[in-house]
């Protein structure tokens, strides 16, 4: 579920403006591995990538027992409705997109026809997931805002952990489109009322309030930060996007363990926003750690940690250990059938070629 958000955040992530650091620097920040809160799975790739279609066709946190039908309230409308949702579902899986939506809307039809309106809320969520995979960030912000108005008209709170996943959402969808006020209004929304939550928390007990919702409320506060850090990094506001890393990173630590995918993947990008500052030697100690972790877990990622631990050693002017780095990174791409990988790390190989060079002549 927090997984799911995450991998769609990540897309969106990818289609910031200026999300690219100088060349030779930093260029993992939009390789996402695993999700908070899911299984090791690789979240790579735009339209056609199975990982983020199957991502962004999960249920949100309002709405995941949707499909939990009551014995005896059961109707054939609600029974049409939830087969409709199953089947957009898997055709958003199998890239079938145009199908998805044509599905969709049906469904959404019938929600209207019979005036359910937990149906019409998660329908509109489904569209609106669709609608950020596909890009259409103008129609994804619109069927966000929808979904929430239904909410807040009913007994939801603002603070409400799907008002804000959905506030997240909206807040990439500014970043992508560089309406920079509007996503950090959008992110300190969320950051800072997850935070309160949390306070509120914090000596409530078990019997009151559930580990599970503590967790993940947790979680999502560290999707959050990971989500702004990314952002800042993108804007070249590389010292706010490190605190932003670490705080997420010990979220992750805390709640999921060293040696879940996406507490690798933070280890990772906390390396690169470092590595970009120039702060080499602590750049290091993370992408090492980043990189055993990788190995002992089998990340789908590894290839790509192991390429950021190149990049740092060429900083570094290591360049012989940067090479084999570099190349055990290639082999891992080549058996993945990675072909982006591929490329950018044999773009990665013919700088360290010229650097090496450089240093040589001087």
């Amino acid at each position: 579920m927090l997984g799911a958000l995450r991998r769609g955040l990540a897309a969106a992530g990818r289609r910031c403006a200026g999300a690219r650091l100088p060349a030779g620097r930093g260029k993992t920040e939009g390789r996402r591995g695993a999700g908070w809160g899911a299984g090791p799975r690789p979240g790579r790739g735009g339209p056609g990538a199975g990982g983020v279609l199957a991502a962004l066709a999960a249920f949100s946190l309002f709405s995941k027992n949707m499909e939990e039908k009551k014995e005896g309230e059961s109707t054939r409308t609600e029974d049409t409705i939830i087969f409709l949702l199953k089947k957009a579902k898997l055709s958003i899986m199998k890239g079938e997109l145009e199908e998805a939506e044509r599905i969709l809307h049906e469904a959404l039809r019938l929600s209207h026809q019979s005036d359910n309106k937990k149906a019409v809320i998660y329908t509109y969520d489904l569209m609106a997931n669709l609608a950020f995979l596909r890009g259409q960030l103008d129609s994804a912000e619109k069927l966000f805002k929808a979904a929430m108005s239904f909410l807040l008209a009913g007994d939801m709170k603002q603070d409400d952990n799907a008002i804000i996943e959905m506030s997240l959402k909206l807040a990439s969808i500014y970043a992508a489109q560089n309406q920079h006020k509007l996503a950090f209004a959008g992110y300190e929304f969320c950051i800072l009322t997850l935070e309160e939550k949390l306070a509120k928390y914090k000596d409530l007990p078990e019997d009151v309030l559930p580990a599970e919702e503590r967790n993940n409320t947790n979680l999502l506060l560290g999707m959050s930060l990971d989500s702004y850090s990314r952002y800042l990094l993108a804007n070249n506001q590389l010292p706010a996007a490190q605190r932003m890393y670490e705080k997420a990173l010990q979220i992750s630590r805390e709640v999921q363990g060293d040696t879940h995918p996406q507490t690798v993947v933070l280890m990772n990008d906390l390396a690169t926003v470092l590595d970009a500052q120039g702060l080499y030697d602590d750049a290091w100690a993370h992408a090492k750690r980043a990189c055993e972790l990788a190995k002992q877990t089998q990340h789908p990622e590894e290839h790509m940690v192991l390429n950021n631990l190149a990049g740092i050693l060429m900083h570094k002017e290591d360049f012989l250990q940067a090479k084999q780095f570099y190349k055990e990174a290639l082999k891992q791409a080549e058996l993945k059938g990675d072909t982006a990988s591929i490329q950018h790390i044999k773009e990665e190989l013919a700088e360290l070629a010229r650097r090496r060079k450089t240093s040589n002549e001087v």
